[in-house]
């Protein structure tokens, strides 16, 4: 039973962490959703986590506890794939840990290799030195790929303004489809300087 109740505890902390970390930034301070629902990548079918309003803490405390004594293998592993996002979005905060998630993703998910990622290297530093802040005050332009208008990155993610992981992914998208790759929209960029 006392098994139980620390497990239960330790679900109830987990559960405020993950709503308070989806809290959504606006002009008039924080905004907190009612509900959020995480979905991780690679987690077998049905495994979302939801995530709600401190006043139901206790049932969704409840509920992880019991789905925990039928899924405990899941649930450690959506913890692992939680913590990992979280060490990789924190990691490319800096510029040195965006390079090193973007040529990984490269690899990974188009299979370009170090040619193409010295040319994205080249892209990037011009368009924004890897700075997941970075702002063009005239046009607009945002993050770390120098979205125009910002809010395209949407599509992959609505925490682009705070998560240059998102920012990565979107870049790496939009040169994949609108230049094929990383050196044609460098090549783009020598010319026009824009992309």
């Amino acid at each position: 039973m006392k098994i139980r109740k620390v497990f239960f505890a330790i679900w109830a902390t987990i559960a405020t962490l993950l709503f308070v970390t989806s809290a959504q930034p606006t002009a008039y301070g924080l905004e907190f959703p009612m509900t959020t629902r995480l979905v991780l990548p690679d987690a077998p079918a049905g495994t979302a986590l939801l995530v709600v309003a401190p006043s139901t803490a206790r049932s969704v405390s409840a509920s992880l506890t019991s789905a925990f004594d039928s899924r405990r293998a899941v649930f450690s592993s959506e913890i692992a794939l939680v913590s990992a996002m979280s060490l990789s979005i924190e990691a490319a905060r800096k510029p040195l840990g965006a390079k090193k998630f973007a040529k990984e993703m490269m690899a990974t998910e188009y299979g370009w290799g170090d040619e193409q990622y010295t040319c994205l290297s080249r892209l990037w530093t011009k368009e924004s030195h890897w700075n997941y802040k970075a702002r063009n005050p005239r046009s607009g332009a945002h993050g770390i790929a120098q979205a125009l208008p910002a809010t395209k990155m949407d599509k992959v993610g609505t925490d682009w303004r705070t998560n240059p992981v998102t920012q990565i992914q979107w870049g790496l998208l939009y040169i994949s489809e609108r230049y094929n790759s990383p050196c044609a929209a460098w090549n783009k960029w020598r010319r026009s300087n824009y992309y």
